[in-house]
């Protein structure tokens, strides 16, 4: 978290609206555990992250829906390590 705050500072310090996710829990393998963060500015600046690249397209799209209409949410994603492997992730589990 501390990584991302100073520039969701200057976003906000800019007048910019800015979108946070973070990851609440998780079950079994994950890349990334229970307090990493990845912050969006309206402008699409990304900063952090949720996964290590499994989710973030993902969490991205959401996260800009959340600046638009200002309504918060709360997401899982999972993937079993079959699928995950198959697919060339390093891990399956899933992130809330």
């Amino acid at each position: 978290m501390r990584d991302v705050l100073p520039q969701i500072d200057r976003w906000m310090s800019d007048g910019k609206k800015v979108a946070l996710a973070t990851v609440v829990r998780v079950e079994r393998s994950a890349p990334r555990g229970p307090g990493a963060v990845m912050a969006l500015s309206e402008d699409g600046d990304v900063v952090g992250s949720v996964s290590g690249g499994c989710v973030e397209p993902a969490v991205y799209e959401e996260a800009m829906e959340v600046i638009k209409n200002g309504e918060p949410k709360n997401l899982t994603y999972g993937i079993s390590d079959d699928q995950a492997f198959e697919v060339g992730l390093t891990c399956g589990g899933t992130i809330h």
